[in-house]
């Protein structure tokens, strides 16, 4: 869920980054770390999806878990480069 910052930002929408992820996964686990290492800069909302037991998300993923989505639009999967989502994150800021 979106949530709108205080003070002077609650103008602006923060970005919901989704990670499709399963249980067990250690890559899912290091993308989540390197994620919420990043949110007290960039100020954005982490939702993780678990793919376990949906037939249609283990369809579309299978193992290349795991899956980052900004906003609903794919990102990258099995690692986050920090430099790379800044600057995903920089341009979705810019279209919004």
């Amino acid at each position: 869920m979106r949530a709108e910052p205080e003070g002077d930002e609650s103008l602006t929408m923060r970005n919901l980054v989704t990670v499709y992820t399963r249980k067990g996964c250690h890559l899912c686990d290091m993308a989540i770390e390197t994620l919420e290492s990043l949110q007290p800069e960039l100020q954005f909302d982490i939702e993780k999806r678990f793919i376990d037991g949906d037939p249609t998300l283990e369809e579309k993923y299978g193992e290349q878990v795991p899956v980052i989505h900004i906003d609903g639009q794919h990102h990258d999967f099995y690692r986050v480069d920090p430099e790379r989502f800044r600057s995903s994150l920089d341009r979705r800021r810019q279209h919004q």
